[in-house]
């Protein structure tokens, strides 16, 4: 069996999951309320507190379906009860951002700025703190969705690999997390 697949998700206090007769699985907490379609073929059950995700034989895309409505329904549970947070870093000279309403405004070295519609389901804030590079913080309960969003925003201005000018990750190191290159060196003789 699938080491994943088989794993029950446990279900915390105050949230509740719910399946209809077509596969619709429902989770409803305290942050909102996300729905997923899961495959006919899977059988997806709620018993005691978990939530358990059957395949019916072991052929190689049942196996594969298994381990990954499973963690898409463990990402809901966690979605709704806790909430997931992406903290992007704006490393460069002159990179701004600011956020209002649903829009961010990107200044990340282009002769325009760029105007970034979030979805509604994202919230996102702008930081700009003396000494340290701006960042912009990213909140959801869709945990595809919110790392959808950080990675169109990241592709807006790629991290370079000579001095690692970008929107990065925040904490990510160059020459550790992302490539790094040497420079040009002069020859002497």
């Amino acid at each position: 069996m699938s080491r994943i697949g088989k794993k029950p998700v446990a279900i915390p206090s105050g949230v509740t999951v719910t399946v209809d007769n077509n596969n619709l699985v429902k989770v409803k907490g305290s942050k909102g309320e996300l729905t997923q379609q899961v495959n006919p073929d899977l059988k997806v059950k709620v018993e005691e507190g978990e939530v358990l995700v059957e395949r019916p034989s072991d052929q190689k895309q049942h196996k594969a379906l298994h381990g990954l409505y499973r963690s898409l329904i463990q990402n809901m549970v966690v979605g709704v009860s806790e909430g997931y947070k992406i903290e992007l870093e704006l490393v460069g000279v002159g990179f701004k951002a600011t956020a209002s309403g649903d829009v961010l405004d990107l200044n990340l070295g282009y002769s325009h700025n760029i105007m970034f519609k979030l979805p509604p389901e994202v919230k996102g804030a702008a930081e700009t703190k003396k000494g340290t590079n701006p960042t912009i913080t990213l909140e959801s309960i869709d945990k595809q969705l919110i790392g959808q969003v950080a990675a169109k925003i990241k592709s807006l201005r790629k991290v370079e690999p000579y001095k690692g000018k970008g929107v990065r990750l925040k904490g990510q190191v160059l020459g550790v997390d992302l490539r790094k290159k040497a420079g040009k060196t002069a020859a002497k003789k």
